[in-house]
C-alpha cells in the first residue's frame, strides 16, 4: 500500500529525496514540472512549505516534511516524527542596528509574515502589538517607517545585515521535521514507523 509524502518545493526536496535513494540505492526526481512522483511504495506530492501541513492534517498525505516554522505558525495537529537536521534556520525579532524595544510604548508594530508565532511571542512578554502582515522583503518594514521591527526567518542574517537590522532576539530554531496525520499514524503505525527509523539510519 502506498505511502503519501508531502515535500516543500526548493532545497528540503532534494535534501529529503536524497536520504530516499541513500535508502533504496536509486534516483529519486520530479520529472520537468511533475508535482507527483510515484516510486518503490511511495508518491510524493511536490507542495509550498506553507502548504504541507494543510495537505497532512486534512489527509491527502499521510506523511509530511517541512520546516519547524510552518508547523508552529499553523499550530498544526500532527504527530511529530523526527527531526532531519536538514534547512536549518532561526525565528528572529529583527529592528534596525542600534535600536532596542521601547518596552513604555503602548503597542508595538511588527511586520512578519509569521502572524501567530508573533502574537503568542509578544503575548509572553505581555505586550500589545500591531502586526502588519508582509509576503516578502520584510526588511523593508522598519527603514521606510512602515513597523517598529519584524519577525522573519534568517539562515545566515546577511540580507538583514545589508539592510541595516540586526537580531535582537532569538524567537525558535528551527529545521525540517517529518510528521504524520495522527489518524493515519494509528492506522498505518507500523509502515511509517519502519520509513522514520530507515530516515534516521540515512541521516
Amino acid at each position: 500500500m502506498t505511502l503519501t509524502i508531502a515535500l516543500p518545493k526548493g532545497r528540503i526536496a532534494d535534501e529529503t529525496l536524497a536520504f530516499f535513494k541513500k535508502i533504496h540505492g536509486e534516483s529519486f526526481a520530479f520529472e520537468n514540472r511533475k508535482l507527483i512522483l510515484e516510486k518503490a511504495g511511495f508518491r510524493f506530492l511536490l507542495v509550498r512549505s506553507q502548504d504541507v501541513p494543510t495537505y497532512v492534517t486534512r489527509g491527502a498525505a499521510e506523511i509530511g516534511i517541512c520546516g519547524k516554522d510552518a508547523l508552529l505558525e499553523q499550530n498544526a495537529p500532527v504527530t511529530e516524527l523526527l527531526d532531519l537536521k536538514i534547512g536549518r534556520c532561526k525565528a528572529v525579532l529583527a529592528m534596525k542596528k542600534g535600536e532596542r524595544l521601547d518596552l513604555s510604548k503602548t503597542r508595538v508594530r511588527v511586520a512578519t509574515k509569521m502572524v501567530n508565532i508573533t502574537k503568542r511571542f509578544f503575548a509572553q512578554k505581555a505586550m500589545a502589538v500591531e502586526i502588519i502582515k508582509l509576503y516578502g522583503s520584510i526588511e523593508l518594514a522598519p527603514l521606510v517607517g512602515l513597523a517598529d521591527a519584524i519577525v522573519d526567518i534568517v539562515e545566515t542574517g546577511k540580507t538583514m545585515e545589508e539592510n541595516g537590522l540586526e537580531a535582537i532576539e532569538t524567537i525558535f530554531e528551527s529545521s525540517a521535521r517529518l510528521f504524520a496525520n495522527r489518524d493515519s499514524f494509528i492506522e498505518r503505525k507500523a509502515d511509517i514507523l519502519a520509513l522514520r527509523s530507515a530516515i534516521a539510519q540515512a541521516i
